[in-house]
């Protein structure tokens, strides 16, 4: 399966979990963002190249006091997985794994050359990188849901909304 079928696949999956999927240059990105944002809006360092948070209005200074006030999270995520439509969340210094999970919102920015076309795949690829790196992290496959209180409920236990936005990098 070659990349856009991967990309394709991801978005497909991803859509069967209530999830968003957007897809950008990183020369689009801050409006992108923009377009999905809602405020007061927390995020953490973006590794891609082009793509950040300072020309835009999400606060990078996180205190529980705006992450608690915070709509939306903005995060990187490690990469995706096509057959799934999930993503990987590294727990950082920086405070990506609360900013994924406080805050009714998740935005995820995940760049398009780190889909994975199934979890074989992922562990080929980043399983030597996640044994020596981050010390927990997060696989995430659309809003947190619940069934413990009879019927089905997102929200309970992270986000209520996710969405993705697909850098194109290469």
């Amino acid at each position: 399966m070659d990349a856009g079928a991967e990309r394709t696949q991801f978005e497909t999956a991803a859509a069967d979990h209530d999830v968003t999927v957007t897809r950008t240059r990183a020369a689009n990105f801050a409006s992108t963002l923009e377009g999905v944002v809602e405020y007061p809006a927390v995020g953490v360092s973006l590794p891609i190249d082009g793509v950040s948070l300072a020309d835009t209005a999400v606060e990078t200074t996180l205190t529980p006091a705006k992450l608690d006030t915070a709509r939306t999270g903005v995060t990187p995520v490690s990469f995706g997985i096509a057959t799934l439509g999930t993503v990987f969340i590294e727990s950082t210094t920086d405070g990506a794994e609360p900013v994924s999970l406080f805050p009714e919102r998740h935005v995820a920015v995940l760049a398009a050359s780190d889909v994975c076309p199934d979890l074989a795949a992922a562990v080929d690829r980043f399983g030597e990188e996640l044994a020596a790196g981050p010390s927990s992290g997060i696989f995430a496959t659309g809003p947190s849901a619940t069934a413990d209180m009879g019927g089905h409920v997102q929200g309970v236990h992270g986000p209520s909304d996710v969405h993705v936005i697909v850098v194109d990098d290469r």
